[in-house]
C-alpha cells in the first residue's frame, strides 16, 4: 500500500504535540511533576496565552525535510546534486542562525526562515549551536564531540520521512539518518538511535498494514546487521530497545516506574521510552503522550519522538482536536508534510512547473 498524506501530516503534527506538552516539564523529576499537577502528572498542554510552545525538536525536524526538498529539487532541475546530508547541514546552520539575535545570514535557502512560528528561540541542546556554528560539521567517521543526548534525533524523523524507494534504497536511509543526527552529535549512541528512528518511520511509511513492534524489531535487525560490526554500541542501543518492547507486554509494570528505569536522558534511552510508549498505550495517542512525558528525563525529546511515531503510524485523523488546534505552527507543519508527500513536481517530468514550490526550494520562500 501506498504512503497516505495524512501519515506525513501525522508525524510532523504528532511530533510537535509530544514536544509542545513535554516541555513543561522537560527534565523535572516526577515528585516536582506530581507536585505541580496533581497525583497522575501531566494529562495535556500546560498553555501560554493560549498556545503550545514547541521547542527545537519540531524545528529541526522541520528544517531537516526543507533541506531534503531543497536537496531533491535542486538535483531535479540542474541534474547535479551534493549528497543529502550537506543540505541537512546548510538547512540545520540557517535553524541556528534563527536562533540567535545576530548574525542571520544575508542569503538564505530555507523558506522556513519566513515562519515565525518555526524560529521561537526553545533550543533544548543549546551546544547544538556552538557545533553548528563550527567550519565543519561531523560524520560517523570524523566526529566533532561526543553528546550522547536526544538533541538531534528530530532530524532522522525527517530523513525517515522522506524516503521514497524511487529516491534511495532502504540501506541509505540508515546510512543518512546516523550522518543527520551526527552533524552535531558525535556519540555513536546518538547517531545509531538516529539510524534506528529513520527505519522505524520510513517503516511505517512503506508496511502501514504491520504491526508496530514489526516494525520496530526490523529496524534494529537492519541497524545491527549494517552497523554492528563498527561499532558495539549498536548491540546496546538494540538491547535497550528491546527490553523496552518487552516491558510493554508486561501488563503488571507502573508505566512511570518503567520509564525511570529506561532512564530516559541521552538518545539511546530517549528512543526506548518512545517505544515503550507506543507499544504499551495500544496505539491509543492520547495515553501515548501521558506515559511519554512523565517521568523525570528528557520529556519533550521522548514526547517528541512518541507523537512523531504514532502519528506516522495513524495519521493526523488519530490527533485528537484539542492538540491541534492550541499548536501554533499546525498550518506551516501540514504544508511542509504535503511538500513531502507530493514532492518535487519535477520528479514527474522536468517539463512541469509550479509557482510555490519555486519560490519555497529555489528562492528560499522569498
Amino acid at each position: 500500500m501506498a504512503p497516505k498524506r495524512s501519515s506525513y501530516r501525522g508525524c510532523l503534527l504528532g511530533l510537535a504535540v509530544g514536544d509542545a506538552m513535554g516541555y513543561t516539564v522537560d527534565s523535572r523529576s516526577w515528585r516536582e511533576i506530581q507536585e505541580d499537577y496533581g497525583p497522575n502528572g501531566l494529562l495535556g498542554y500546560d498553555l501560554v496565552n493560549g498556545y503550545a510552545d514547541v521547542t527545537s525538536h519540531t524545528q529541526i525536524a522541520a528544517f531537516t525535510c526543507n533541506g531534503l526538498l531543497l536537496g531533491l529539487t535542486r538535483g531535479q532541475i540542474t541534474g547535479k546534486m551534493a549528497p543529502y546530508v550537506k543540505y541537512i547541514g546548510l538547512s540545520s546552520r540557517e535553524w541556528a542562525a534563527s536562533q540567535r539575535p545576530w548574525g542571520r545570514p544575508s542569503q538564505t535557502f530555507c523558506w522556513l526562515l519566513q515562519q515565525p512560528d518555526m524560529c521561537r528561540r526553545h533550543c533544548m541542546d543549546t551546544r547544538m549551536l556552538d557545533t553548528l556554528g563550527r567550519q565543519t560539521l561531523g560524520n560517523p567517521e570524523d566526529p566533532k564531540n561526543g553528546f550522547a543526548g536526544p538533541g538531534g534525533l528530530a532530524s532522522a524523523v525527517g530523513v525517515g520521512l522522506f524516503f521514497h524507494k524511487d529516491r534511495m534504497e532502504r540501506q541509505e536511509i540508515g546510512r543518512l539518518g546516523a550522518e543527520a543526527v551526527a552533524l552535531t552529535h558525535g556519540s555513536p549512541v546518538a547517531f545509531l538511535s538516529g539510524a534506528v528512528v529513520a527505519h522505524i518511520i520510513s517503516g511505517i511509511l512503506c508496511q502501514p498494514q504491520a504491526a508496530l513492534k514489526t516494525i520496530v524489531l526490523d529496524a534494529l535487525e537492519t541497524v545491527q546487521e549494517q552497523f554492528g560490526p563498527a561499532y558495539s554500541q549498536t548491540y546496546e542501543i538494540c538491547s535497550l530497545v528491546r527490553h523496552a518492547v518487552t516491558y510493554a507486554e508486561s501488563p503488571n509494570l507502573v508505566q512511570v516506574e518503567v520509564m525511570d528505569r529506561l532512564r530516559c536522558e541521552n538518545a539511546a534511552q530517549v528512543l526506548a521510552g518512545a517505544v515503550y510508549s507506543c507499544l504499551v498505550s495500544r496505539g491509543d495517542f492520547d495515553r501515548a503522550m501521558i506515559v511519554a512525558v512523565n517521568h523525570s528525563g528528557r520529556s519533550a525529546a521522548v514526547g517528541a519522538l512518541t507523537g512523531a511515531i504514532l502519528g506516522a503510524r495513524s495519521g493526523e485523523e488519530a490527533l485528537p482536536e484539542f492538540y491541534i488546534e492550541c499548536l501554533e505552527p499546525a498550518e506551516t507543519l501540514r504544508e511542509l508534510a504535503d511538500d513531502l508527500f507530493t514532492g518535487c513536481p519535477m520528479e514527474m517530468g522536468n517539463k512541469l512547473f509550479d509557482l510555490d514550490w519555486d519560490r519555497k526550494y529555489l528562492h528560499g520562500g522569498k
